[in-house]
């Protein structure tokens, strides 16, 4: 038995190569009827019930006063944090930075999750600090690398 043979007999929908088995040639993600037929009654009617909703929720209706805020306010997954964080000019001004996003935790002014995020992005800045004065003590220290090195990164660059 060939190995098309086989494929057949295992699944028991033959379909040609290229083919999805889609019915009726549908495109990937064609909605269903329901929704269609759901949209088709709607049609027309978004401004009315819109205005329904509005004088609902004007009358106190809390569902409807909802449906109203989360439109016009949308839930923010981020907010904006205002800290004054020391410049980090070295590796060793991480600590200073650290001590600011500490405080701003205890104060209340930011959240754990904020603060941690904030320590991911010093900690990530604080690592191109040392890379970068890495690459300065060792251009230092052997310039003939240091001029490799270079070579070497710009041919990386061309490369992407």
């Amino acid at each position: 038995m060939s190995a098309a043979n086989t494929a057949r007999n295992q699944r028991r929908r033959p379909f040609t190569k290229g083919q999805s088995g889609n019915p009726a040639g549908k495109p990937k993600g064609a909605r269903h009827r329901a929704t269609l037929a759901a949209e088709a009654l709607l049609d027309g009617e978004a401004e009315a019930l819109t205005r329904k909703t509005i004088a609902l929720a004007l009358e106190g209706n809390v569902f409807a006063l909802k449906i109203c805020l989360d439109r016009i306010l949308p839930p923010r997954r981020e907010r904006d944090v205002a800290l004054n964080l020391p410049t980090l000019r070295t590796p060793a001004d991480v600590g200073e930075a650290s001590a600011v996003i500490l405080a701003a935790v205890t104060a209340g002014e930011i959240t754990l999750g904020e603060a941690a995020e904030l320590a991911r992005l010093v900690a990530s800045h604080v690592a191109t600090l040392e890379s970068a004065e890495r690459y300065e003590t060792e251009a230092f220290m052997f310039p003939s690398l240091g001029s490799s090195l270079r070579r070497l990164a710009r041919s990386e660059d061309d490369d992407r």
